[in-house]
């Protein structure tokens, strides 16, 4: 449960800010409305998350996220940018505060745990989110080939600062944990690395020369297999991480 609750908040998030960050001026108003309603979807799940455990989850960042996902869509199917936009940001920012509480830093704990747990979630639903926004805005592109590739340039050049953010904070998180790794163990850790930062880093470097032809289409198959690639290891890096703050 809490693996799935991580999940679903951190893709939100991620999603979340990295639609508010595409301009408008070069994406039609169908994108945003339409991937609002996977971010309704995701927040959907999270409320039957927290409604199986109260107790240990809070209702509200759920449902206020899957609230603001059906008025966002609202917003954009009349093309109603600011307030649009606006929705996207407050979709990412109780997201991030729905991560925070579900694995919460330690109270005791020093700064550097303490600091290390609330850019745990950040770091990761930022690699994932910008990830899938990038495979939908490239599927997009499908749709309405009269686009312009400025935004989804960026995108792809946000994926990779997520990519190096993230693979900072892993390997800053690796040094400090004093637990031994057995073998099983280091083979999963190689997964993750593998799959989920260094693999998905050298996808991200094809996208980016892809686009050079340019070529959208192949560049969204590349992306397809990203998105892949940084869920398993973002799932993996949870389930390495256990009731740990470091991630890994």
């Amino acid at each position: 449960m809490s693996l799935l609750i991580q999940f679903a908040y951190r893709m939100t998030f991620g999603m979340a800010l990295a639609m508010a960050l595409t301009s408008p001026r070069y994406v039609t108003a169908g994108y945003y409305r339409n991937h609002l309603y996977v971010l309704l979807g995701l927040n959907v799940l999270a409320t039957m998350v927290a409604l199986a455990d109260p107790a240990r989850y809070a209702l509200w960042p759920p449902i206020t996220a899957a609230l603001l996902s059906y008025l966002g869509s609202v917003l954009w199917l009349y093309e109603k940018a600011g307030p649009g936009i606006l929705a996207l940001l407050l979709i990412a920012v109780v997201a991030l505060f729905g991560a925070w509480q579900a694995h919460p830093a330690p109270a005791h704990g020093d700064l550097g745990s303490q600091i290390v747990a609330w850019l745990d979630p950040a770091t990761s639903g930022l690699l994932l989110g910008v990830t899938m926004a990038a495979m939908l805005l490239g599927h997009w592109y499908l749709n309405t080939p009269g686009m312009q590739l400025v935004p989804l340039r960026r995108l792809v050049l946000l994926m990779a600062v997520a990519i190096a953010l993230r693979a900072m904070l892993c390997a800053s998180s690796a040094v400090v944990i004093e637990a031994a790794f057995g073998t099983d163990r280091l083979l999963f850790l190689a997964l993750r690395w593998l799959s989920g930062l260094i693999g998905a880093l050298g996808l991200c470097w094809m996208t980016w020369q892809t686009l050079k032809i340019p070529n959208t289409q192949s560049a969204t198959g590349i992306l397809y297999v990203a998105v892949s690639s940084t869920i398993l290891g973002e799932l993996t890096s949870l389930l390495l991480a256990g009731d740990s703050v470091f991630p890994l």
